[in-house]
């Protein structure tokens, strides 16, 4: 892995730390935002039958779902497209 991808790595992850710490309940709106990006991910790919659109597990789009969230798959839905990735 690049030392270009760790240190984009790291500044997201500083960036969702400094978010959810500003919260009254910070580990919860941490947890909060995690759950829901994976429900969103395993949710994208249980309808991919019927879609068509599906999103491989791997090492980015784990990270990008529990650190971003739900936006955080829409992201990856929308890079997908633009892209035009099979």
């Amino acid at each position: 892995m690049s030392w270009l991808a760790v240190a984009a790595g790291l500044l997201v992850l500083l960036a969702a730390g400094a978010a959810s710490a500003r919260a009254a309940h910070p580990l919860r709106r941490a947890l909060t935002g995690a759950v829901c990006g994976v429900g969103a991910l395993g949710a994208v790919n249980a309808l991919a039958p019927f879609t068509g659109i599906a999103l491989a597990l791997n090492h980015f789009t784990a990270f990008a779902a529990v650190v971003l969230g739900a936006p955080g798959v829409l992201l990856l839905l929308l890079l997908r497209l633009v892209l035009r990735l099979p």
